[in-house]
């Protein structure tokens, strides 16, 4: 199961990519025009240029939102086996949580955290 699996996931996943899009550029006709050239912003018709420039620190309040929801998501699995692993599993999540904590203090020292 080593390189010839690999080889053939990339393989799939190339043909998978590349059939989605000749299927769709085979069996649908390309419809252009003025309404679909235009920005979406929640059904809102746009007034004056659509292309502003925003505020980085929105982004940047995105990304520290997205590291800690993922975050979370590797506490389920170790919540699940903690149990059986005994005190290694908790010195680990210490460990996790302890650099999480850190790059926490980092961002909110940066100003990441403050909304604008």
């Amino acid at each position: 199961m080593g390189s010839a699996s690999m080889i053939v996931l990339i393989i799939s996943a190339i043909v998978f990519a590349v059939g989605g899009i000749l299927v769709s550029k085979l069996l649908f006709k390309k419809h252009n025009s003025v309404v679909k050239g235009e920005a979406y912003e929640c059904g809102v018709p746009t007034v004056g240029k659509s292309w502003v420039q925003f505020n980085v620190g929105y982004y940047l309040f995105a990304l520290i939102f997205l590291i800690f929801d993922v975050e979370l998501v590797f506490l389920y699995p170790w919540a699940v086996v903690a149990k059986s692993v005994g005190w290694l599993a908790l010195v680990e999540i210490i460990i996790f949580m302890f650099i999480l904590f850190v790059g926490f203090l980092y961002a909110h020292k940066k100003g990441a955290l403050k909304w604008m």
